[in-house]
């Protein structure tokens, strides 16, 4: 679920969670779409700019295969970018309100995902026979229940997780394991594009507490190692969104 940007606050390093210990349903996505995706921001622009070039340069060995994007919550972007190369876009999403929102917003999208569309497509020519963005992301998804951790093995063709692994909980070893099986989750040399928030403590949506894992980039390189090759990793400059962060990271590759 992309769930670390939000109205939130450092959560005391006392208070440990894991995934399993969350109450992931009573995630509020219309809160979270709203403070994160109501306009694009100057954070999610420049991770447009680093994976729509690195998918523009990077395309999947097969012409319009399978696509997963991992944890949407409320956010429909990293699925936008990876339409040129897919003929079905799975959403695999856990919480039950976020697959709830997603649905609704497939069928009547936001005015904001234009903005994101504009800058996703600027210059790149596999965009441009996409006319009608939403229609046609709404036409090639489907919204999956599922779990990181449950993600079966070599189905897919190209992949995103954006705001995940490290915003589940508050476990290095977890965050670990789930980075590594989103890349297994994909075919052998199938190109991904992951985001992280940097040094996170924990954030809130509408009032509720949700964890994180405080990572850096070399916990980034660290867990890709075993599984992704040409692995290119990116901070990206944030600031304003909410306390408790330290700018974002891009990581892009291709599955070993």
């Amino acid at each position: 679920m992309s769930y670390p940007r939000s109205m939130m606050s450092p959560v005391n390093v006392a208070e440990r969670s894991g995934n399993g210990e969350v109450d992931w349903d009573a995630f509020n996505s219309a809160a979270y779409f709203s403070h994160n995706y109501g306009e694009l921001r100057a954070d999610d622009t420049a991770i447009i700019e680093i994976v729509a070039d690195f998918f523009d340069g990077n395309p999947p060995p097969s012409d319009m295969g399978r696509a997963i994007d991992v944890g949407s919550g409320a956010n429909l972007y990293p699925a936008m970018v990876m339409l040129p190369y897919a003929s079905q876009v799975t959403l695999v999403e856990r919480s039950f309100t976020n697959r709830e929102w997603l649905a609704a917003e497939l069928g009547l999208p936001h005015r904001s995902w234009q903005l994101f569309w504009k800058v996703i497509s600027a210059g790149r020519s596999a965009y441009a026979p996409i006319k009608e963005p939403m229609e046609t992301l709404h036409g090639r998804v489907r919204v999956e229940r599922g779990n990181v951790f449950s993600l079966a093995p070599e189905r897919y063709d190209v992949g995103t997780m954006f705001f995940v692994a490290e915003s589940i909980t508050t476990r290095t070893d977890e965050f670990e394991r789930a980075t590594r099986l989103f890349v297994n989750a994909l075919r052998r040399n199938a190109p991904f594009a992951a985001a992280f928030m940097r040094h996170s403590f924990g954030y809130d949506v509408a009032g509720k507490h949700f964890p994180a894992c405080s990572i850096n980039e070399d916990d980034v390189s660290r867990a890709l190692a075993p599984v992704a090759r040409n692995v290119m990793i990116e901070r990206v400059t944030s600031e304003g969104l909410r306390p408790g962060y330290d700018g974002m990271i891009v990581a892009t590759g291709r599955r070993k």
